[in-house]
């Protein structure tokens, strides 16, 4: 068996070098230290925040004709306005009373108007049964006559 060696170094010589110089411009472009390892150990917390716990800002209060005996009512005031709600829902210091009757259902909102107050009606909507908009003051009157 006959082995044939060729002298090709002078061939191998400048892809060599064409190689070396790629791998010192990679070398350059890593940053410094070895590279951040893969799915070893905890993950990294992130910067924490601190949150202040604050009052949300007042509630607005709705101000058009025909509501001033429900604005700034309380929730006995109300019921002593209308009767019975057919809804009573309160979620966290706010509270929705739902006054219903043939011409219009009338939800009033209630919310404290300063920490620690007794919610007080600030917002009303009404409606018809089919859930078409109805005047809110026109429904107020309505709901008070029965």
């Amino acid at each position: 068996m006959e082995y044939f060696v060729m002298d090709n170094s002078s061939l191998f010589r400048p892809r060599l070098a064409a190689v070396c110089a790629s791998a010192l411009l990679l070398g350059a472009c890593a940053g410094d230290g070895p590279p951040p390892a893969v799915g070893v150990g905890p993950a990294p917390e992130a910067p924490r925040q601190v949150l202040r716990h604050s009052m949300p800002p007042a509630a607005g209060v709705m101000n058009l004709p025909g509501l001033e005996a429900v604005i700034g009512e309380n929730g006995a005031g109300l019921i002593r306005l209308f009767g019975q709600p057919r809804l009573d829902v309160i979620e966290g210091d706010a509270r929705k009373l739902q006054f219903t009757g043939t011409p219009c259902i009338l939800d009033v909102y209630l919310y404290p108007m300063a920490p620690g107050a007794e919610p007080r009606a600030t917002y009303v909507d009404a409606r018809r049964s089919d859930g078409r908009d109805v005047d809110r003051a026109a429904c107020v009157a309505a709901l008070r006559r029965r």
